[in-house]
């Protein structure tokens, strides 16, 4: 009985579908449509292939930093005596690169003024005279609440060395 029923419904399904005999508008769209005229595919674009840049001047000053000037560097020029201490132990500081470093802040503690520098990296330390900061032997020799000075000893391009002056002045960041 269920079985009838069931095969009933299936063929009473299907002479409903083909009750509207008339698919005069299906045939009508597809006539326009091949009535249309044939589009033509444009051929694929070419590309040229890709050619890696190779940085040759990594050796050579940044061009983000300020150039020396011909006056600092006749005022500083080359000594005999200049040269870094390579025996003595780097400071953390001393692993960065000095543009990089920004001068947030300063403490006296017990009359004795330090510098709080940012490393790049949102570590905060304590500098004084006589620490060491960036990657070209840079020794603070003066300390005021707006700047650490700075005098770093560089390769003078000819197997000497030379002190250049820098100076890492305080960042007032505005907090609106």
């Amino acid at each position: 009985m269920i079985r009838n029923v069931v095969i009933g419904a299936t063929l009473l399904a299907l002479t409903g579908c083909s009750l509207d005999a008339d698919h005069s508008d299906l045939h009508e769209r597809m006539a326009e449509i091949e009535r249309r005229p044939k589009g033509q595919v444009e051929p694929i674009p070419t590309f040229t292939p890709y050619s890696p840049y190779v940085y040759s001047s990594a050796a050579q000053r940044s061009p983000f930093t300020r150039p020396i000037l011909e006056s600092e560097q006749r005022l500083v020029g080359r000594r005999l005596e200049v040269a870094p201490d390579l025996a003595r132990q780097k400071e953390l500081l001393e692993s960065v690169n000095f543009d990089a470093l920004s001068m947030v802040g300063t403490l006296s503690i017990n009359g004795q003024l330090w510098a709080l520098v940012e490393d790049g990296d949102s570590g905060i330390h304590r500098i004084t005279v006589g620490n060491y900061l960036g990657k070209n032997h840079g020794r603070v020799v003066n300390a005021t609440a707006s700047q650490l000075d700075v005098l770093e000893i560089i390769p003078d391009g000819t197997g000497g060395w030379i002190e250049r002056p820098r100076a890492l002045a305080l960042e007032e960041k505005d907090n609106g």
